[in-house]
């Protein structure tokens, strides 16, 4: 008998965000509440995009990401974006989209 062995890192495989995340993961319900908040009634700032410039991100996302740290002790816009390039679930809430650190402390700023 052996060790037990992991699978072959260069291996290519058929697997989706979707499926890595658990049914009853907490990010689930911080993406359906966040989604059903309407961000104007709330007074957000910046909640239609500019005609100019680069697409910003959508307060509704960065919204998920800092109920996401409070929810979990996180509260350093470093630490947040960190956890978007290496946290499968916060990868899944976020759809893919890695704001930087003074992107995310801008957002707590000016809301």
């Amino acid at each position: 008998m052996g060790y037990a062995t992991g699978s072959n890192r260069n291996q290519m495989s058929y697997w989706s965000i979707e499926d890595m995340v658990d049914e009853k993961s907490m990010v689930r319900i911080i993406d359906r509440f966040i989604e059903v908040q309407n961000f104007e009634e709330l007074n957000f700032t910046r909640t239609t995009p500019a005609a100019t410039g680069r697409r910003p991100y959508s307060p509704q996302m960065l919204a998920k990401l800092y109920v996401y740290g409070y929810e979990n002790g996180i509260r350093s816009s470093r630490k947040l974006e960190k956890e978007t390039k290496r946290n499968i679930e916060v990868m899944w809430l976020m759809e893919g989209l890695t704001p930087d650190h003074i992107t995310i402390s801008e957002f707590r700023r000016l809301t």
